[in-house]
């Protein structure tokens, strides 16, 4: 049987009875913990702000992508803009439905990962843990470069260290989600709001106006409309649509950090799922309304959406707002990934196809090794990029559509092993957003296959590897290790405890009475040099002298070494010992090295040790079988 999480730290479930022998002060005790601990969870608006960064600040560019692509036909092409987002949004739509119900199949999270172990098989499940990971990762990447990108373009003498803006700002995230989800979403609230009601400011307003207020932002700025272009094909809205797709990134976010979320963490998933779905396709449909009502064309240098907020609120203090909000939630967008990602780790920690440390949990209750994971390799592609955004974005959107996908199919497969009521409904609602999702998933594959695209192709199947080969060692590990079987009899087995020594101390003090409390023998081991050093022989005969004033009952052994070594000859002694005869025939069945050490009350204090006790451990666990144990004792 494999090994699982459970076996280094298991948390026994609370079920609200009150033990026997617990006092009435103790369960209140416990009651006001569990109030402590459920208030580092998210609430349903919290959830709205932490999770849905990523999926809200795609407005800023999901239908500018619409735009670019139909621009290619001219002005006759930017007509179909609003068909295209109107088809977006009801597969905007069939997701939220869809990733509602992941939620409340799957209340501990994971989302498509989960759906597809359930009902697809592990090679699957792997496979849309493998987009997953691709797509936190990118969202960060993407989130931090766009939002410096546009405070670079308001701010050009900023240009030249957009690389260090792009680490300052994933710093600024990650320390934040350090401190838990639940703090962050209180920090990110009040942008969320600003954004949100600013884009709902430019579309009602904008609704309200026969012209544009303001086109100062456009002006003296080249359009890239092409000329002469009368008509559409299918290829090319079908382009449009893909590019269109990345408006869409973020929706799966809340159904994989489902555990983040208070009791009942269900309800609150699906509210805020449903209230993610539907803020966000009133803006992509308003401003596509927008953008067809004032005749809006790109220009070089201008975004959609600032021509746009030009257009409905003029440009004054409401066009900078929205400006401002735009870049402070691009920036903040990554804090979707650093919700959803360690969830998706410790998940995957946890069926053994991810080392188990990302499954540990620090204090207000974070993944830290997956918080932490997510920051350096996201460092590591900021840097890689050199702060372009637009060497990230091409591989944006292709790791989510595969998980899209995938789970769409694997809900397909649930509703019609489930046959509840309306099933048929249900898979086939699931069944049309797995097509939607799969084509796509090929199209932006395929139009953007040499812009970077096949980097995503080749790192899904070395991930999936990856996950095999981690999970391939747990399982030799808990083979060895005879997990799930019932152990044998115990047999009592004699054991030797070596304390290395260096000097008489209260420290070896210590050492020896503890090894004389672990071992049926001791003995105490110091190394001499063979050197004809003065020194060093008034050193190791006092130390002779003084241990047999002492007479502690335990046996000093001097081991000679001609080189002034510590660990290789303390090596060679315990292999020697490790070759004597077995207990039954007088020797030992297992040979302890017991190292003391001072634990210094100030971190800074440790730069004082002489680090004997690292080296000789190192030492042995690379050239001995011999346990070895560290014995601290602090001062």
């Amino acid at each position: 049987m494999p090994i699982t999480p459970d076996a280094v730290q298991a948390e026994p479930p609370h079920t609200g009875a009150v033990e026997p022998g617990i006092s009435g002060s103790g369960a209140s005790a416990t009651a006001a913990a569990d109030r402590a601990h459920d208030r580092d969870k998210l609430t349903a608006l919290g959830g709205l702000a932490a999770l849905s960064l990523d999926a809200m600040a795609s407005v800023a560019y999901g239908p500018e992508s619409i735009v670019l692509v139909l621009a290619a036909a001219g002005s006759y092409g930017l007509g179909f803009t609003l068909p295209v987002t109107a088809a977006i949004a009801l597969l905007l739509a069939v997701l939220t439905a869809s990733y509602r119900q992941v939620i409340a199949a799957f209340p501990d999270g994971g989302g498509s990962y989960a759906v597809a172990k359930t009902h697809l098989g592990r090679r699957t499940a792997l496979t849309a843990a493998a987009s997953l990971v691709v797509d936190y990762i990118l969202n960060v990447a993407v989130s931090v470069t766009a939002g410096v990108a546009a405070l670079t373009s308001a701010f050009p003498s900023l240009y030249p260290d957009r690389v260090w803006l792009c680490l300052g700002v994933l710093v600024l995230v990650t320390g934040v989600n350090l401190r838990g989800i639940a703090e962050s979403a209180r920090w990110f609230m009040l942008p969320t709001a600003v954004f949100v009601l600013s884009i709902m400011a430019i579309i009602v307003i904008g609704l309200f106006r026969s012209a544009p207020a303001s086109t100062a932002a456009a002006a003296g700025h080249a359009s890239t409309l092409a000329a002469n272009a009368t008509s559409v094909g299918a290829l090319l809205l079908l382009k449009a649509f893909a590019s269109g797709c990345s408006a869409l990134t973020g929706v799966e976010a809340v159904a994989n950090a489902v555990p983040s979320f208070r009791a009942p963490r269900v309800k609150r998933a699906q509210h805020t799922e449903v209230a993610l779905g539907g803020v966000l396709g009133v803006m992509l449909i308003g401003l596509a309304v927008l953008i067809g009502r004032f005749h809006l064309q790109p220009v070089e240098g201008v975004t959609v959406l600032a021509q746009l907020a030009d257009a409905s609120l003029g440009h004054g203090f409401g066009f900078y707002l929205v400006q401002f909000a735009t870049v402070i939630l691009l920036a903040l967008a990554a804090n979707t990934s650093f919700g959803g990602l360690p969830v998706l780790m410790r998940l995957l920690a946890r069926d053994n196809h991810l080392p188990h440390v990302f499954a540990l949990r620090a204090d207000h209750q974070v993944h830290r090794h997956g918080v932490l994971f997510l920051a350096v390799v996201s460092a590591g592609l900021l840097v890689a990029s050199g702060g372009d955004v637009n060497s990230l974005v091409p591989l944006f959107s292709i790791g989510v559509f595969v998980g899209f996908t995938i789970c769409q199919i694997g809900m397909v497969k649930h509703w019609w092993l489930s046959r509840c009521a309306g099933w048929r409904g249900k898979a086939a609602l699931n069944g049309f957003g797995a097509l939607l999702t799969g084509v796509a998933t090929l199209v932006v594959t395929g139009t953007k296959f040499t812009e970077g695209a096949w980097g995503i192709v080749v790192a899904l199947p070395l991930m999936v590897l990856l996950f095999e080969l981690v999970h391939r060692a747990y399982g030799r590990i808990g083979e060895r290790l005879e997990l799930g079987r019932i152990p044998g009899p115990l047999t009592p087995q004699r054991s030797l405890v070596v304390v290395p020594v260096h000097s008489l101390t209260r420290m070896t003090r210590e050492a020896l009475s503890a090894a004389l409390s672990l071992g049926d023998e001791v003995l105490a081991v110091t190394v001499v040099p063979t050197e004809p050093d003065v020194e060093d022989q008034q050193t190791a005969e006092a130390l002779r002298r003084d241990w047999e004033l002492w007479q502690p009952g335990v046996p000093l052994v001097q081991v000679k070494d001609a080189h002034r070594r510590l660990g290789r000859p303390l090596v060679g002694f315990v292999n020697g010992l490790a070759q004597q005869p077995r207990a039954e025939d007088g020797g030992f069945d297992r040979i302890t090295v017991l190292i003391a050490e001072v634990e210094p009350v100030h971190f800074w204090q440790r730069a004082l040790q002489n680090q004997r006790g690292v080296l000789i451990d190192r030492a042995l666990r690379r050239g001995t079988d011999a346990v070895v144990c560290r014995l601290r004792l602090r001062m």
